[in-house]
C-alpha cells in the first residue's frame, strides 16, 4: 500500500506526507513539471513529474497505481479510471469516491459543464479551510489506523 497523489492541485500533500510518516506508507506525488520543487522531503516521499498537457498526469497516475494504493484526487475522471484498479481514492474534502457515487458526480460535471458553454454562470468550490483538512488528515487516519 503507498499513498498516490494528483499532485496538480491538491490542497492536502502535506498532510499526505504527515499520514505517511505516521504509518510507514510510502507516497507517490505525480505532478506536472510546472510544478517542479526544488523543496527537500523525507525519502520515502517520491515526485514523479510529466510533461505539460492535458491529463498527462492522469494517464500517470493510473499506470502507476496497484492494488491496495490510496489514491487522493478531486478529479472525477480520474477516480472514474482508478475505481476497477482495486484501489481507494480520496477527494481532498475527505469523502471517498465508490462505484455508487461516482456516475452521479461525473453527470454533476457534465451538466455544470453545459451550463458553463450555455453561458450561465455555475458555483465554484467553497474556499478550502483548515476544517477540511483536518476532516482529510483524521478520515485516512482512522481508516489507517483501522488497517493496524
Amino acid at each position: 500500500m503507498r499513498f498516490v497523489v494528483d499532485g496538480d492541485g491538491s490542497p492536502v500533500k502535506e498532510e499526505v506526507i504527515r499520514l505517511g510518516e505516521k504509518y510507514h506508507v510510502p507516497v507517490l506525488i505525480v505532478t506536472s513539471v510546472d510544478h517542479y520543487t526544488l523543496k527537500q522531503y523525507p525519502e520515502f516521499v517520491r515526485f514523479l513529474y510529466v510533461d505539460k498537457g492535458a491529463d498527462r498526469a492522469d494517464y500517470q497516475i493510473i499506470h502507476e497505481l496497484q492494488q491496495g494504493d490510496i489514491l487522493v484526487t478531486q478529479d472525477y475522471g480520474l477516480a472514474s479510471l482508478a475505481l476497477p484498479k482495486n484501489v481507494r481514492i480520496f477527494h481532498h474534502s475527505g469523502k471517498e469516491y465508490t462505484f455508487q457515487t461516482i456516475d452521479e458526480l461525473l453527470a454533476q460535471r457534465y451538466l455544470g459543464t453545459q451550463m458553463r458553454k450555455a453561458g450561465k454562470k455555475t458555483k465554484g468550490p467553497k474556499a478550502f479551510t483548515q476544517k477540511d483538512r483536518d476532516f482529510f488528515y483524521e478520515t485516512l487516519d482512522a481508516i489507517l489506523r483501522d488497517k493496524k
